[in-house]
């Protein structure tokens, strides 16, 4: 299997793990009576499991490197818990279909945009008109989903 079908076969598993997540979560929500708590507790776990894993494959810290990274570089960890959050209050509301692709439609229109001024050191991929119109079919996809 060459590298680009593996890399298909990840992204695919990634995706199989959000609207999973979100159902998972959204239900420890209900016997946590909080969706900020249950997004602390899934982030524990998913702290602990990745922190076992540094240990079991002994990976060493970087300490040095990690003392001049920009203070931006720091926020993944805060974007990911409102995601976490958001979405865990959001799928009783809105079902996993229409919150997903609520969710895919921003993470396309931003994607467009950092891919069109390399932004957060992505490759340069130019705005294209055949760019817009597929970014446009998932924002409408997401606005059919909803309705019907």
């Amino acid at each position: 299997m060459n590298n680009f079908v593996l890399f298909i076969l990840l992204a695919l598993a990634a995706g199989i793990c959000i609207p999973t997540q979100s159902g998972i979560n959204a239900q420890l929500a209900t016997y946590a009576k909080s969706s900020v708590f249950a997004a602390t507790i899934s982030f524990m776990v998913g702290s602990l499991a990745l922190f076992l894993y540094v240990v079991i494959m002994r990976i060493p810290l970087p300490v040095a490197a990690l003392g001049v990274a920009p203070w931006w570089c720091w926020t993944g960890g805060l974007l990911g818990a409102f995601f976490v959050a958001v979405t865990i209050f959001l799928v009783p509301q809105l079902g996993a279909t229409t919150m997903l692709s609520l969710v895919l439609a921003g993470q396309m229109v931003a994607s467009l945009i950092y891919d069109h001024y390399g932004a957060l050191a992505f490759p340069v991929h130019p705005i294209s008109p055949l760019r817009v119109i597929g970014v446009l079919l998932i924002a409408i996809g997401a606005i059919l989903i909803k309705k019907f």
